[in-house]
């Protein structure tokens, strides 16, 4: 008889990295097939080296957070090799890491049951990843629109890069700026994106302090659970305990009052 093997649910943080993964693929294509210039392509290349880098780093910590490494290692090693910026053939081992989160999703209902258990962190993993999609297209998009207008100080990837970050961050240094009616429009969109993002981010931050876990809270609720059954389990003992000698004592009275009752017949 073979063992059925469990197939765990991806939590919201590996489903991020699987759309960064299907992200960087799409853009390793754009870079080598699509019709852009060379400061174009290098931002892709740049964008892409930032996906590698956050991959990275989900790799890394869930190896230094697994119990058992060697498994880790052996079920994970292609998100090492996929992950790796500096080789691009090795970038398109990515499709590999999305198969593998698609086959597990075809537990479906049991991941939905696992993301909205862990609703906090599937949030944060959300919003997480909305800012580094915002962050890559609207890069790409200010490029686009700014590169060759005319009085635009947008030229090449470090500036586009740059402007992201500033913009989303709502910072507003001034350095780079759209001149153009489109830029303009893609610099609103970033502003209020990012607003949105870190007050989100910064609401559920505080939430997680100033809360107890759930998973705290649940277990609490079981350990009370348990400690009231024993009470009770105790005050029943205590109980028989005393039901049984008020049965001994109604017994000797009752023998008691046969006897009396013998003697004076």
């Amino acid at each position: 008889m073979t063992a059925k093997i469990r197939i765990l649910p991806p939590s919201a943080f590996d489903l991020a990295m699987m759309v960064l993964s299907i992200i960087s693929v799409v853009i390793i294509v754009l870079h080598q097939f699509g019709p852009f210039d060379e400061a174009e392509k290098d931002l892709l290349l740049k964008l892409d080296t930032g996906i590698c880098l956050v991959l990275l780093s989900h790799f890394f910590y869930g190896l230094f957070s697994a119990r058992d490494k060697k498994q880790f290692l052996a079920t994970h090693w292609i998100d090492f090799i996929a992950s790796i910026p500096a080789i691009d053939i090795l970038r398109y081992g990515r499709i590999f890491q999305v198969l593998r989160v698609l086959r597990m999703l075809r537990v479906a209902n049991q991941v939905i049951r696992h993301l909205l258990k862990h609703s906090e962190s599937t949030m944060l993993a959300s919003m997480l990843l909305i800012l580094l999609v915002v962050l890559g297209g609207s890069a790409i998009a200010i490029l686009m629109t700014e590169a060759g207008h005319e009085g635009s100080n947008i030229v090449t990837a470090e500036d586009a890069i740059w402007w992201a970050l500033v913009t989303i961050s709502t910072v507003g240094y001034g350095d780079y700026y759209p001149v153009s009616t489109a830029g303009r429009i893609i610099s609103a969109v970033v502003i209020f994106t990012g607003v949105s993002i870190f007050a989100g981010i910064s609401g559920l931050v505080a939430s997680t302090l100033l809360t107890p876990k759930a998973e705290e809270a649940e277990k609490q609720q079981k350990a009370n659970q348990l400690q009231y059954r024993q009470d009770v389990k105790t005050q029943l003992g205590a109980l028989q305990q005393e039901v049984g000698q008020l049965r001994e004592e109604i017994s000797s009275l009752k023998s008691l009052l046969q006897q009396n009752v013998k003697g004076k017949e």
